[in-house]
C-alpha cells in the first residue's frame, strides 16, 4: 500500500467515527457487523436452557482484558474495602455460589476516576483426604471461578453480568485476585446509592460430574462473622485524582452548560433497557460509549480550501466493544463472542472535514 492510499484509509476511518454515537447508531453498527438487515426474530424456545460455552466465555474474557490493559491508568490511591457480614455460600448440584456485598459510601474521592478495581479472595486449604476418588482418565486440576455483578431490579428480581472468570488450582491455597473494574463502573452508573453486590460462581473446569465434584472442594473465606478464618474478602480500588492529573481530555461539569472546549463526555448505553437488544445481546449489560462535546477555536486567517467547513469537535480515536450475542443458524440458536469496532470513543479532537488537526 503506497503512502497516498494509507493516508486515504486513515481519513476514511476518522470520517466513520466523527459522528456522535447514539443508541440507533449502535443498532445499525451491530447489524452491519453481522451482515444482517434486521434484528433476528427469536422465539421463547430459542432461549430455553441456554448455556454460554466455555470457549465463548474464554474468548469474551480475553477480549475484555485486552481492552482493560489498553485503557488502564497508573493508580495514585488504593482504598481497601471490607464487606458487609452476614452473607453465606449457597450450594447447588453443579455450582457453588458465594454472595458478597460491599458498602461503597464515601469510599471514592470526589472528582476522581476509578482506574482499576480488584477483588481479592482468600482460598482455604483443601483437605485432600476428602477429595472425590478419580473417576476419569483425564485429571482435574482446576475449578472455574467467575465473578458476576448483581443488579437488583425494581420488581425484586436480580440480573447478573459476567465481570471476570479464571481457572483456579484446586489444591493451592492463598489469595486470588479478580479484575472487577467494570462492576464498579456499573455501580457508579446506578448513582452509587446502594451497596455493590457481587456473586462468585465456582464450577467444574469442564462438563462432567467428576469435575463438578472436584470444584466443590474450592472454598473462599466469607464475609460471615461466624467464619473465623483469616483473610476476609477485600475490594481494592485504585483512583486517580483529576485535580492533580487533569481530566485527560474528558469533560468536566462546565460541559453540561455548553461552556467547554472540545472534550470527551460520558454517554452510557444500557443494553438492558433497549427492547431490541434484551433477548439477543447477552453481555455486556451496558457500556460507556462516550461522545464528543464542546467548541473549537476557529483560526482567523488559516489557509483552507474554499469548500471546507469550520473546525468541529469530533471523534479522533475509538476502540472496539466485546460482545456475547445470540445468532440464529437455521433452526437452532448459537452463542458467539465478537468485537465490534468503533463502538467506544477514546479521544476527541477538533477536526475539519473529518480530519483531525493535531
Amino acid at each position: 500500500m503506497d503512502l497516498r492510499c494509507a493516508w486515504m484509509l486513515c481519513v476514511l476511518c476518522l470520517v466513520l467515527t466523527v459522528r456522535a454515537f447514539t443508541q440507533e447508531r449502535f443498532k445499525e453498527e451491530v447489524l452491519k457487523q453481522l451482515g444482517l438487515s434486521e434484528v433476528p426474530k427469536l422465539h421463547s424456545r430459542d432461549l430455553v436452557n441456554l448455556v454460554i460455552p466455555e470457549h465463548v466465555k474464554n474468548k469474551y474474557m480475553s477480549m475484555l482484558k485486552r481492552q482493560r490493559v489498553k485503557r488502564r491508568a497508573l493508580p495514585s490511591l488504593a482504598g481497601i474495602l471490607r464487606g458487609i457480614p452476614g452473607h453465606t455460600v449457597l450450594y447447588s448440584d453443579t455450582t457453588t455460589r458465594q454472595k458478597l456485598v460491599f458498602d461503597m459510601e464515601g469510599r471514592i474521592p470526589k472528582n476522581s476516576e476509578v482506574t482499576m478495581a480488584e477483588l481479592k479472595l482468600f482460598k482455604k486449604p483443601v483437605d485432600r483426604a476428602k477429595l472425590p476418588a478419580r473417576q476419569s482418565l483425564r485429571p482435574v486440576s482446576n475449578a472455574r471461578v467467575s465473578v458476576y455483578w448483581v443488579q437488583q431490579q425494581h420488581d425484586g428480581t436480580n440480573s447478573t453480568s459476567l465481570i471476570d472468570s479464571r481457572l483456579v488450582p484446586i489444591r493451592e491455597s492463598g489469595w486470588k485476585s479478580f479484575d472487577v473494574t467494570q462492576a464498579v463502573h456499573y455501580w457508579l452508573r446506578g448513582k452509587g446509592r446502594e451497596p455493590m453486590f457481587l456473586e462468585v460462581w465456582i464450577e467444574g473446569e469442564r462438563l462432567g460430574s467428576y469435575a463438578s465434584e472436584m470444584a466443590k472442594a474450592v472454598r473462599f473465606t466469607s464475609q460471615d462473622p461466624k467464619d473465623k478464618a483469616l483473610g476476609k474478602p477485600e475490594l481494592v480500588l485504585y483512583t486517580l485524582s483529576l485535580d492533580d492529573y487533569g481530566s485527560s481530555g474528558d469533560c468536566r461539569e462546565e460541559a453540561a452548560l455548553g461552556k467547554s472546549t472540545c472534550c470527551r463526555q460520558k454517554h452510557y448505553i444500557s443494553l438492558r433497557e433497549l427492547p431490541w437488544a434484551q433477548p439477543w445481546i447477552l453481555e455486556p449489560a451496558g457500556f460507556q460509549a462516550y461522545r464528543c462535546s464542546g467548541s473549537c477555536l476557529q483560526p482567523p486567517r488559516a489557509p483552507r480550501r474554499p469548500d471546507s467547513g469550520p473546525r468541529s469537535c469530533a471523534v479522533a480515536a475509538s476502540s472496539a466493544l466485546p460482545v456475547i450475542y445470540l445468532v440464529k443458524r437455521g433452526n437452532h440458536t448459537e452463542i458467539e463472542a465478537a468485537e465490534f469496532p468503533n463502538m467506544i470513543v477514546e479521544r476527541c479532537s477538533c477536526v475539519a472535514d473529518g480530519v483531525a488537526l493535531v
